[in-house]
This record gives C-alpha cells, structure tokens and sequence, in this order.
C-alpha cells in the first residue's frame, strides 16, 4: 500500500475519510463534528474523551468506527468496583502449576472506557497508564498493546454523585475533549425513525489496522510553516494566567493554563484536520478548528468566570 508520493498519500486518507464518514452517516444521525473529532483522533494517534448526557448513542458511534475501520472493539463498563485487574487482566495459576497472563479487555484495537468518571482513581490510573504506555505491566512482565490502540472514555456531565472526577494530569492524556449535545428536531425524527424499524444498515469497511497506522505516520510527516507553530503555541501560552503573554482578562478568569502537550496536539490536530480537507500543510485557520476540544479541558476557570457563567469554550472563543 504505499504510495508513491506523500502528496498521493494524503489525498488517499482525505478520499478514505470520506467513505469513512458516508458509512458512519448509515448508522448515526447527524453528530458530524463529533465523528470528525474522533477520526482526527484516531489518525493524529490520540485519545477521546466525549462529554454527553446518556442516550446520545456514544456506544454506537464507537462501535460503528470500529466496524468502518476493521478495528477489534471492546467496551468496559466503569463501575465503583471495578478493580484495575479487571481491565488489564491477571496472572493466575493454571493446570501445570505455572502462572499464566490472561489478557483483560484492553487488549484490543479501540476500547470504549464508558463513565470512567465512576470508577476509583486507582482503577482509572491503571487505563491511563496503558494509554500512555501502549503497554501493561502485571507481576513484573510487560506486555505490549494492540496497534493501532486508541480509547474514547465517555463522561456523564449532569450525575456527580458517587462519581470519581478525572484529575487534571489524567484529562491532559486526552487529545481532545468532545461535547456532545441533543440533536436537532429533524435530525431526532431520523432517529427514531431508523432505529424503531427492522432494517439494520449495513457499513462496509473502508480501512485496516495496517492502513491507519500507515497514515498515522504520514500525518506526522506533513510539513507545518512556522508562522502556524508559533500561532498555536502562543495560543496555548496565552492561556496560562502566570505568563507574561497572558492579558489581564486571562489572570482574571483562569485559575490555570494548558500545557506544552496542547500545542503538540493544536499541531498534530492541524496536520489532520488539513489533510482532510485537502490541504497539504496547516494553516492558521486548522488550529482554530481544532481549538475548543484540545483545550476545553486544559483550563481551569477562576471563581470570577464560573460567577459570571462563562463556560471554558466562551473563554478560548475570546482567546481565538
């Protein structure tokens, strides 16, 4: 499958991410920044953390990329008892009196981490640590994770109670933070009416395993100006109330800024986010696109701006 040129290449993935979203659009309805989000996730070789009230078919969404991408899926059901032996698995002793590892559900390509906020920060840090590893260790020995591997953790933003919020360093492991919100009166009538008959759509798959880790490279390999790096890294600096690039407005409604592993996702988001657009390298306006979800949940508002009801997006828009 290689190309002969990049040129070639990244035309192919803008061509692929086309198929990719007409086949997602059989099952989902409507949702289009969301799924847009996700894939540049996948392909930039982050991870996902979708914020949304239940019954916004976040399941659905990430089983059909899966299915559309030739991707083995598992889902884990984050509960208050959930030990981190159950996600990354164990040792146990078999028949021949010799431990043996059995592997937990992270093992597999794409891993939906459904309410990760009710489970313990314990088990939370054991998913956190494989996303940053590609790795577990257990009893000593490291065994390495599927490639391509990539976890959507969903968030339930309304029940706090009996919840476990995600600490800022773990959140910082996300590349984007993606917020759902209710469809649209026509987009709802679609819904329903899909999902109460008895045809099942069918999706076809448009890529492998080998095929996304491909252009997951040649996403890196796409050449960015200077003028768009520094751009996106003093918008990130911009955010941090203790720098001098900050304005007054910014010491007034941030408590605390996002760090170096935004700008690398604003790029890396860029890159992605021009190539499916049929660009070959990023432009200011990539960054912009890409903004709210790297750094949403990055800042962290003061009392001045939770007082005065402005959301983390209404700061970055006045940032933008």
């Amino acid at each position: 499958m290689p190309y002969r040129t990049d040129v070639e290449a990244a035309d192919a993935l803008k061509e692929a991410y086309g198929q990719i979203t007409s086949e997602i659009g059989k099952v989902i309805v409507g949702q289009d920044e969301v799924v847009k989000s996700v894939l540049i996730s996948i392909f930039s070789n982050g991870h996902c953390l979708l914020v949304g009230v239940p019954g916004l078919a976040k399941t659905l969404l990430v089983q059909t990329v899966a299915r559309v991408l030739d991707l083995d899926f598992n889902r884990i059901q984050f509960t208050p008892d959930l030990m981190p032996s159950d996600i990354i698995g164990s040792e146990i002793l078999g028949e021949d009196r010799n431990f043996k590892f059995i592997a937990g559900p992270v093992f597999a390509n794409i891993i939906l981490a459904d309410e990760i906020n009710r489970t313990p920060p314990k088990t939370q840090a054991a998913l956190l640590e494989a996303m940053q590893e590609k790795a577990v260790t257990v009893a000593g020995v490291t065994h390495k994770l599927a490639k391509p591997f990539f976890v959507l953790a969903t968030q339930n933003p309304i029940e706090q109670e009996g919840t476990y919020p995600l600490p800022e360093a773990q959140l910082d492991r996300f590349m984007f933070n993606v917020a759902l919100d209710y469809p649209s009166f026509e987009e709802e009538l679609q819904i329903v009416k899909n999902t109460t008959s008895s045809v099942v759509p069918e999706v076809k798959k448009v890529l492998n395993a080998e095929q996304i880790i491909y252009f997951q490279q040649l996403v890196r390999n796409i050449p960015v100006a200077d003028n768009v790096l520094e751009y996106a890294v003093k918008l990130v600096a911009k955010t941090r109330p203790h720098a001098e690039s900050a304005s007054p407005e910014i010491k007034r409604l941030l408590n605390w800024g996002a760090g170096p592993r935004a700008s690398q996702f604003l790029i890396l988001g860029a890159k992605c986010h021009a190539v499916i657009n049929g660009k070959y390298s990023p432009d200011i306006e990539d960054v912009k696109a890409i903004a709210k979800p790297v750094l949403r949940h990055r800042i962290i508002r003061s009392y001045h701006a939770e007082a005065e009801g402005l959301s983390a997006d209404a700061i970055i828009e006045r940032l933008l």
